[in-house]
């Protein structure tokens, strides 16, 4: 793969939050003699965050 950009946004519609994620990538193969595959597969992984808004406070 050449070049890869991954951008994400997140909008709130009433209760319910969207994540949206855009990725745009390029891939070049090239060969002498022969078939070329220039793959585009994207592996997505979503983990939630953990406790980032709760402080503890004395």
């Amino acid at each position: 793969m050449t070049r890869s950009n991954v951008k994400s946004y997140r909008y709130r519609v009433g209760k319910k939050q969207y994540i949206v994620i855009q990725i745009h990538q390029t891939a070049k193969g090239y060969a002498d003699s022969g078939n070329v595959l220039a793959s585009n597969a994207v592996n997505v992984q979503i983990l939630k965050q953990k406790g980032r808004r709760s402080s503890r406070r004395r």
